[in-house]
């Protein structure tokens, strides 16, 4: 199932534009538009879920192992030690899990996105358009 107004189902859908990295028929692999480091990718069920906890087990399974396939890719292309894998779900509400290069100890804690104090919410800046390409094209090569 799709909603109309989900960013992630439009993506999902083709209506939005996204750096691709990896999609089959219930899953897809996108770069993010403000990445804590260059490379940081969400995995997303198609269908929509808006809370991790809900989604049924084989697509979380399908989810987990897409992330750990672009960890180990991640791992070899920007030569990290390793990779983080968070689910979120504040600002978009459809279940996804966040891909991260770890390059600093606090690329995935509170610190990385706590510069405008307690009550708000830092987002890492957004990388142009041609830089994002090249990173997907690196990790799609990389896959």
């Amino acid at each position: 199932m799709m909603t109309e107004t989900c960013l992630f189902c439009r993506i999902a859908a083709g209506e939005l534009p996204a750096h691709r990295l990896y999609e089959d028929e219930a899953i897809l692999a996108f770069l993010d538009l403000h990445p804590v480091r260059e490379g940081h990718a969400l995995v997303i069920p198609k269908a929509h879920h808006v809370w991790f906890e809900d989604l049924p087990v084989d697509l979380a399974t399908r989810v987990t192992t897409c992330a750990q396939t672009l960890a180990r890719a991640m791992k070899r292309l920007y030569g990290v030690p390793r990779v983080a894998m968070v689910y979120t779900g504040i600002h978009v509400p459809h279940a996804h899990a966040h891909v991260v290069p770890m390059h600093h100890v606090h690329d995935v804690t509170s610190r990385a996105y706590l510069n405008d104090g307690l009550d708000g919410f830092s987002a890492p800046p957004q990388l142009p358009a041609e830089r994002m390409a090249q990173i997907a094209d690196g990790l799609r090569a990389a896959l």
